[in-house]
Formats: C-alpha cells, sequence, structure tokens
C-alpha cells in the first residue's frame, strides 16, 4: 500500500511537471496542420504577449515554435490550431536540423507586431478583398485608411500597407463600360471626387498619383507594402505617367493627352516597363501589364503556378514569402490575372510563375530601404471572381496555399531586420 501510494505521487509530480520538461509549442505547417490560416493569427497573437516566435524556414512547411505557454496552448485549442508540445531536447534537435548547412532550412526569429493598414474605401463596394478577408479570418488586427489619411500624414505610424483592388490612374476600374449607371459606380465618383475637392486637387488622378508617391516614399523609407490584382500594375502606371494626362474626358473632363504613350517613364516605376497603356475607356484593362484573361478561361482546368524554391540561408526574404505545404498554386483570375513576364524589370525576384503562359503571379523587389510585393489576382479560393459576387466564406478553405502567401507577407514584418537581407 505504501509503496503504491508513493509511486501515485510521483507520477502525479511528474504530470504537473511536464511542462517543464515539454518547454516548446511547435505549430506544424505541414499537411499535418488542421488551420494553416489561423495558425499565422496564433502567431501574431504570441508576439503580442511578448513571446518570441521561431519561424522555421522550409522545415515540415515553414513551421512556427515558441516557448511553452499555457496560454498559447489555450488559444491554440480555441482556435482549433494543429499543435505539439516537445521538450526542449526536441526543440534543440531541431533547431540543429535546422542550421545545418546541409539543409535548405534556416530559424528567423519574429519580435515585433507590425501595425497593418490596408488601404480601400470606407464605403461598401460590390466586391471583397482577399486580404482583409484573410486578415479578418486568421484574427490579426488592422486599420482601414484611404486617400485622406494618407495625403494627410498618417501612412508612416504603420509598418505594412496593403492596397486595396484600386485603379490609382484616376479611371474607376475601368468600370465606365459596363457599369457606368450602377448606383454603385455612380457613388464611387462622387465620392473621389468630392475628396479630390476636399483635398484641394483639382483632378481624382492627381489625388491618386500624389496617393501613390505617398506610398511609394513610405517603401523608400523602410515601409513594406503588398499589393494585389489591379493595385500593383495601376500602381507602376501611375508612377510611369507622372505629369501626363492618360485619363479620357468621360473619367475627368477633359481629353487625354494622345502623345500620352510616349512620355511615360518607366525610370519611376516598382515592377513594370515598357508596358503599353491602355486608351479605350470601353476595356476592361489599364495596361498590357496583364495577360489575356481568355487564355486562363481556355486552360482553367490546367491554370497552375509554380513557387519557386530559395536559399533558406542566403535568400532569405523569399524564402520566407514562399513558405507553404505545397508548391503548386491553383491559379486564379482578377481584373489583373498574371504579370506579362516582357514587361517585369530584370532586377524584381520572381517567386512564382506559369511557364507555359510566360507570366508572372507572384514578384518581389526592394525599393529604397523597403520592400513591395506584388500578387496577381483577386481571391485564391474563387477562379473567376465577378462584381456583386458573395464573398469567399473561408472557413471552407482553412489549407489555402493561395492565402498563406498573403500572410506570409504581413509576418514578414516581425521579423528582425538583421535577417532580412537578401
Amino acid at each position: 500500500m505504501y509503496r503504491l501510494k508513493k509511486l501515485s505521487i510521483l507520477l502525479l509530480l511528474l504530470i504537473i511537471s511536464l511542462p517543464v520538461f515539454s518547454s516548446y509549442i511547435l505549430i506544424p505547417m505541414d499537411l499535418s496542420q488542421k488551420n494553416h490560416l489561423k495558425a499565422y493569427g496564433i502567431t501574431f497573437f504570441t508576439i503580442s504577449k511578448d513571446v518570441e516566435v521561431s519561424w522555421l524556414l522550409n522545415y515540415r512547411g515553414g513551421s512556427f515554435m515558441c516557448q511553452f505557454h499555457s496560454f498559447v496552448e489555450d488559444e491554440c485549442i480555441v482556435r482549433d490550431i494543429s499543435y505539439q508540445v516537445i521538450a526542449d531536447v526536441q526543440a534543440t534537435a531541431i533547431l540543429n536540423e535546422v542550421s545545418s548547412m546541409e539543409n535548405n532550412m534556416n530559424e528567423i526569429r519574429l519580435t515585433k507586431v507590425p501595425k497593418i493598414a490596408v488601404y480601400s474605401p470606407k464605403s461598401k463596394l460590390p466586391w471583397d478583398d482577399a486580404v482583409t478577408l484573410v486578415l479578418t479570418y486568421a484574427e490579426i488586427p488592422y486599420d482601414i485608411i484611404y486617400d485622406e489619411e494618407i495625403i494627410t500624414g498618417m501612412l508612416p505610424k504603420y509598418d505594412w500597407l496593403h492596397l486595396h483592388h484600386e485603379d490609382f490612374t484616376g479611371q474607376y476600374g475601368k468600370f465606365w463600360g459596363n457599369y457606368r449607371n450602377a448606383a454603385w459606380y455612380i457613388a464611387d465618383v462622387k465620392e473621389n471626387e468630392d475628396m479630390a475637392a476636399k483635398l484641394g486637387f483639382g483632378k481624382v488622378s492627381q489625388m491618386k498619383l500624389a496617393v501613390v508617391k505617398r506610398i511609394r516614399d513610405f517603401v523608400a523609407g523602410g515601409g513594406y507594402l503588398f499589393a494585389m490584382c489591379s493595385g500593383p500594375d495601376s500602381f507602376d502606371v501611375a508612377l510611369a505617367a507622372d505629369g501626363v494626362d492618360i485619363c479620357d474626358a468621360m473619367f475627368d473632363g477633359d481629353p487625354m493627352d494622345p502623345n500620352a504613350q510616349s512620355k511615360l517613364n518607366y525610370d519611376n516605376t516598382f515592377a513594370f516597363t515598357d508596358f503599353v497603356i491602355s486608351t479605350n475607356p470601353r476595356e476592361y484593362e489599364i495596361s498590357d501589364i496583364d495577360v489575356d484573361p481568355a487564355i486562363h478561361i481556355k486552360n482553367k482546368k490546367n491554370d497552375y503556378f509554380t513557387l519557386f524554391e530559395f536559399s533558406a540561408k542566403w535568400d532569405i526574404v523569399p524564402s520566407m514569402l514562399c513558405q507553404n505545404h505545397q508548391m503548386v498554386i491553383s491559379g486564379f483570375m482578377g481584373q489583373t490575372t498574371a504579370f506579362r513576364k516582357s514587361r517585369i524589370k530584370p532586377h524584381v525576384v520572381i517567386m512564382g510563375d506559369t511557364k507555359i503562359f510566360d507570366e508572372a503571379h507572384y514578384i518581389h523587389g526592394e525599393y529604397g530601404k523597403g520592400t513591395w510585393t506584388f500578387y496577381s489576382g483577386h481571391d485564391p479560393e474563387d477562379y473567376q471572381h465577378f462584381v456583386s459576387d458573395p464573398p469567399t466564406d473561408l472557413n471552407l478553405f482553412p489549407n489555402s496555399a493561395g492565402y498563406r502567401l498573403i500572410l506570409n507577407n504581413v509576418l514578414f514584418p516581425a521579423a528582425k531586420k538583421e535577417k532580412q537581407k537578401t
């Protein structure tokens, strides 16, 4: 009886002391993970509690690891995220494996919570935005800012900025041809014109150009920029057209410069060069940076793009941005479905492409002290999203590889600065 009682006490002590010996939490990001998207949210949550997180590049899909804390484990359970409690010796073995020069892996320490902003109109437009959808689903906090906040100098408060599916050329997304009589289009034009007048601009295109220049300076000063769909090419087209009227009368009240194409300055742009702008107001295109969408519709069953594999120890930034549990991603369309490779500047890092179409879907570069990433398409889980379509329910896609690329970019600024040099 005494021996049995003694054994029971020893077992109880062992159970109570388990967290002491099992002192790390590993969140795997391979196919064993039940909810990849919410795993990014738990990582943000953990950092916000002043707990450093290790991002294990190329280890089981880019897993996360931190010291054991009961509140982290509790959140993993509440959010239904797969995790493992492991001992010090196991964590040490993982870090040794990751640091070995024989393995294409690396440990990136995530130490700060970046301040996130989404550039988006305050009024409701008849389409959703993939970034705000996934930030909300992953429970990552963010602020919405728009033209007034940027012009009045609020942008430097933030570390990371996403551009809503905007048309920075002042042509309202080239929706005039099909939707000029729609109530939402009329209201959008009025709101933009009213804001331009309030901020002292004669035209919406002039206001948008001023916004683009503020964003450019934000990146030059060390900011992180992410944009999808029409955001990337309209941003660069606006920069190239600085001082040139590329808007026809139905957009700004007067004709466009007939020599606008020859006056474009490609030196001003981040990613694209030698593009030809669309001068047809009825054409749902801003420029020929975008590929022919008909090719994608015709080849829908074979529409995929492949992520590049970078050296996790030397090409650290693109390695972070490409972490995933699968390297082949299902394609998806948008106003800008993909970037024509012949229009991409030589210094730009292509991180995902479709060789059969000779196009890029996921590109990255530096500007000044900051970085930018452009991602084509509208919604990674809605192949051909139309105006007024309902938003994607991410509860149905918790393991979306396409959405993971967005969250890699959101998490990127949390890394220590010295770890981000390629």
